[in-house]
């Protein structure tokens, strides 16, 4: 049984970024019977008085004011109008008092430079688009800013880098609610692959094509068949006819990551399915998912996901197959 995850808060002012925007109001916005889950109920908050223009001259009424983050669960912040020009100081103070009750606050690109000016994000790593990261180390250099993933979760704050990947951080937050089966649902219902972890680059030279065309995406279905047993970039360099080195480079213009990590996060992925969708001991999925010992997976599962198996099952499990597999052979 899920718990009501609550309202969520998206922020509009002035010079408001549409796309990013409509992110949070698609994900967190749109009603979702089919998942069979209380889902979010929303408001959309006005940081400024009056009508509002946003980028591309679309005007914007809003009823409701900085009152709705008293009792907000999540506040989403889009990209700022101006990263010079300061968040009115209302908000400020309306988002602290938000966050010390316990809300969580989710950055979307530059929607990160109001966060920082609250010093909430004093001490914290975060990451914001790479076009704007050395600016934002400069302006607080108490932050520590990270220009190379997609999104940072400290626990309370969430902040993603560039639009699109407002996308992941969403998917994200909702797999921490509600588990990566239904965060794949909704990422099957917007028509796009589930989401990327955090960790991956930013700096996607080719982005992973869909088309057997793709020279390595074969591989990478293969590797996804077969995460039980031992695999090695030898291996998986012979299987398109690359040499290592060759493969290496291709391998991370394509997804992102090295072999290596591609592999780890797949296994990952696939475990966190097993644990939320059947009831295969944690050895038998360990060993499912390639690893040497049920030691050397906790280790790693709790790593990357903050819970030791046993107790990500215990919150998330119980849920219907993910949509994962449907995703896997055009991704």
């Amino acid at each position: 049984m899920h718990a009501q995850p609550g309202t969520v808060a998206i922020l509009v002012y002035e010079g408001l970024c549409v796309f990013e925007f409509g992110i949070a109001l698609e994900i967190f916005g749109l009603p979702r019977p089919e998942l069979d889950v209380p889902w979010y109920s929303h408001r959309i908050v006005a940081v400024d008085p009056g009508p509002m223009h946003a980028l591309g001259g679309l005007q914007i009424s809003v009823d409701a004011g900085l009152e709705e983050l008293e009792t907000a669960q999540t506040i989403v912040v889009p990209g700022w109008r101006n990263r010079r020009d300061p968040p009115p100081e209302a908000l400020l103070q309306a988002i602290r008092r938000a966050h010390a009750r316990g809300a969580r606050l989710l950055s979307i690109c530059s929607g990160v430079f109001v966060l920082a000016a609250t010093g909430l994000l004093d001490g914290e790593t975060v990451t914001t688009h790479w076009q704007f990261s050395r600016e934002l180390a400069e302006r607080f250099p108490l932050i520590k800013v990270d220009p190379n993933v997609l999104y940072v979760d400290s626990g309370q704050i969430i902040t993603s880098a560039g639009s699109a990947a407002g996308i992941d951080a969403c998917l994200h937050l909702i797999a921490r609610d509600f588990g990566t089966h239904i965060a794949n649902s909704v990422a099957r219902r917007l028509v796009m692959a589930p989401q990327r972890t955090g960790g991956q680059s930013q700096f996607i030279v080719a982005p992973v094509c869909k088309s057997p065309r793709n020279e390595l995406s074969r591989v990478l279905q293969w590797i996804r068949e077969n995460l039980d047993k031992p695999l090695s970039v030898c291996e998986m360099a012979a299987r398109v006819a690359m040499s290592e080195r060759t493969f290496l480079r291709r391998f991370i213009e394509t997804t992102g990551l090295s072999p290596k990590a591609w592999l780890q996060q797949e296994r990952l992925n696939r475990a966190r399915e097993l644990l939320e969708t059947t009831d295969q001991s944690t050895a038998g999925i360990a060993q499912a998912c390639g690893y040497r010992s049920v030691e050397s997976f906790r280790a790693a599962f709790r790593n990357a996901v903050g819970l030791p198996p046993s107790a990500y099952r215990e919150r998330f499990g119980g849920g219907e197959v993910s949509a994962q597999a449907a995703w896997v052979a055009n991704y």
